[in-house]
């Protein structure tokens, strides 16, 4: 294949899941409710703790910034994937492509940074309850939530930076359903070792150390679980982090999932499949994890929809 440089680059094809037309309105219509599950499921989530002034904590805090990344995970990825099915267009502009790479990367570590942040916020209230006010205090949240959104954006960015100076062969054709860094870097004819090493370093790096920070935390959570006297406070303390706790397993399972079937098999089509496992469900299941294991989301929900219900 000859090189050709990334400025005469116009477009990349994405294959999609699969060829056989007669599975692509199944497609359509599995993808579309997945969408509309998130973005709903992780809206009320928002206006249920934003109506209620009792769930104005830093618990709930976090996990409408969770929610708002979610939305945002899944809107860079799926409505271009519908668009594709329903127009039978796989070609996504460089441009485009570029943008769609770098906003999912930032979405996705932001999703590790917000877990990681959650599971110390959880740290912070069962094992120093009594300065739990005075450390996770708003400015501290805040500045939490900045920090992790702004090495999330250079993460994102050093990332699109790298790709832009990939020369691209005459085969473009991406065999996923929306342009994801490895299979990008996989179409260049141009030397990625410094891209793959940057890939493997800052995975290692910026997912690592959320999860190590999960890992420290939960370790110090469950030891002090254990030594309280009462069953009450053990269990109180339990179904606190049990939603939380949850949603990690889930998100770090589905995203080992993953890597463990782009190791076991050469079919690009089935990994596709398997990044549809982290890249998607999380975000759709997340909403049900937090509130069906929570008294206090399923008691602001109850007066959402009450409140609505008398509107209409």
């Amino acid at each position: 294949m000859e090189p050709t440089n990334q400025s005469t680059v116009s477009e990349f094809l994405l294959l999609g899941l699969t060829d056989d037309p007669a599975l692509q309105p199944l497609i359509f219509s599995l993808f579309l409710s997945m969408y509309l599950v998130t973005v709903l499921g992780n809206l009320l989530i928002i206006l249920a703790v934003s109506s209620d002034s009792h769930l104005h904590t830093p618990m709930y805090f976090f996990l409408c910034s969770l929610s708002c990344n979610d939305i945002c995970l899944s809107t860079c990825i799926i409505p271009k994937m519908l668009l594709s099915i329903q127009t039978q267009d796989q070609r996504i502009t460089y441009a485009a492509c570029l943008t769609q790479v770098c906003f999912v990367i930032v979405f996705a570590l932001l999703e590790n940074f917000f877990l990681g942040v959650m599971s110390y916020d959880r740290y912070v209230a069962i094992c120093h309850p009594l300065r739990y006010r005075v450390i996770m205090n708003p400015c501290l949240c805040v500045l939490l939530i900045m920090i992790s959104l702004l090495i999330s954006i250079f993460h994102g960015l050093l990332h699109s930076l790298m790709v832009l100076r990939l020369s691209f062969c005459i085969d473009l054709e991406i065999p996923h359903f929306f342009c994801e860094l490895a299979q990008v870097v996989k179409l260049a004819c141009s030397d990625t070792l410094v891209e793959n090493i940057l890939i493997y370093v800052s995975s290692c790096i910026f997912v690592g150390v959320p999860l190590s920070g999960i890992v420290f935390s939960y370790i110090h959570i469950i030891s002090s679980v254990l030594r309280m006297p009462s069953s009450e406070g053990k269990h109180k303390a339990f179904s606190t982090c049990g939603s939380h706790l949850s949603v990690v397993s889930l998100f770090y399972g589905t995203g080992f999932g993953v890597y463990i079937s782009f190791a076991v098999t050469d079919s690009p089509r089935k990994s596709a499949v398997a990044s549809v496992m982290y890249t998607l469900v999380p975000q759709m299941l997340n909403p049900f994890l937090n509130s069906l294991r929570n008294r206090d989301m399923k008691k602001a929900l109850r007066k959402l929809t009450g409140r609505t219900t008398s509107l209409l």
